[in-house]
């Protein structure tokens, strides 16, 4: 089942991806986060309690698209308590890719003394050797960062901002798990989707220290939720549009087939947190890549159009690079 989350009437709705053309509105309160909070409450799979609340109607899914009247598929009433997380060096030849952003930055190889090893080419092959541990065991934790809360998420179909004092606006092509954390404290996984975990590569390039720094940046995840068992291996298209021309295109490769870590791991590594399991909640987290424009010295403009292909998650996830007005700040000020 894939659901989006959209505008019909002013009035947040959800509903069911019949095929390209046609979506079916699901009757319910509070989008997503409503029916997930019910199926959590009743013991039920999601999808019996969206196939319980279909409707007749049907909308146009061109006319949303169109409209611009799509919306990211998971969101909380309250954008404070939707939390956008990630994880990174997860995937078989991210290494790479970092070393290509990291001059210095060693090759995964048992000839290399581990002592010769960077931090981050250490960290990728503890995931190598044993980031998928069998059952009821724990492999080594990811590297992790955050990004921000639901404010910082952009809607499909839309602009993404880059701050003025970023020196980057480079989109990175993942796959997204989202949650949502029940009145015991205990995650729910709602589904996946494509996401745009977008980040400043030039700052992080600088020093990977200020990684964190880079990451403090809007993303997009959808248009499309898929709710079910998660194909092992995944394979998608990234590509940069500008002026109607494809001025990058590369493939891109995600799923646990793929990865160094199983999602378990990575899942437990960031729940495993008590702050991260508060009732009520909602989670994005985005699961890495090993892709990038930037690792091809491609440097993106505003106007420029990103698109994530990722047919097995349905419609591809697509926005205009725009800028942010920082509004003149400058400083705090004592009171």
């Amino acid at each position: 089942m894939r659901l989006i989350q959209c505008l019909n009437d002013d009035r947040l709705t959800v509903a069911v991806v019949i095929d390209e053309h046609e979506v079916q509105v699901v009757d319910g309160d509070e989008g997503v986060y409503g029916l997930a909070r019910r199926a959590i409450a009743d013991g039920t799979p999601l999808t019996a309690v969206v196939e319980a609340a279909l409707t007749e109607t049907r909308l146009d899914y061109a006319r949303l698209i169109e409209e611009r009247r799509l919306l990211p598929p998971l969101t909380h009433p309250d954008p404070a308590h939707c939390l956008v997380t990630g994880t990174g060096l997860t995937h078989l030849g991210s290494a790479d890719t970092r070393s290509a952003m990291h001059a210095a930055a060693m090759q995964p190889s048992d000839k290399v003394d581990e002592s010769e090893l960077t931090d981050s080419m250490r960290m990728f092959r503890m995931g190598v050797e044993a980031g998928k541990p069998r059952a009821g065991e724990v492999g080594p934790q990811p590297e992790w960062f955050y990004k921000g809360d639901g404010d910082c998420v952009v809607a499909p179909e839309s602009e993404i901002p880059s701050p003025s004092f970023a020196q980057d606006a480079g989109e990175e092509p993942e796959l997204a798990g989202l949650y949502v954390v029940g009145r015991d404290g205990q995650p729910w996984r709602v589904g996946y989707a494509i996401g745009n975990e977008f980040s400043d590569h030039v700052t992080e390039r600088f020093n990977y220290l200020w990684l964190a720094h880079s990451k403090l940046r809007a993303c997009s995840f959808g248009p499309e939720l898929f709710v079910g068992e998660l194909p092992a291996n995944l394979e998608g298209t990234s590509r940069i549009v500008r002026d109607g021309r494809t001025l990058w295109e590369k493939p891109f490769l995600t799923g646990e087939g793929n990865m160094a870590h199983s999602l378990a791991n990575l899942e437990h590594h960031h729940f495993k947190y008590r702050n991260f399991r508060r009732p009520g909640d909602v989670h994005v987290h985005f699961f890495g890549t090993a892709t990038l424009s930037f690792a091809d010295k491609i440097v993106a403009e505003p106007g420029d159009r990103y698109e994530i292909d990722l047919p097995a998650l349905g419609r591809p996830l697509r926005n205009v690079l725009g800028s942010e007005d920082d509004f003149g700040y400058s400083a705090a000020k004592a009171l």
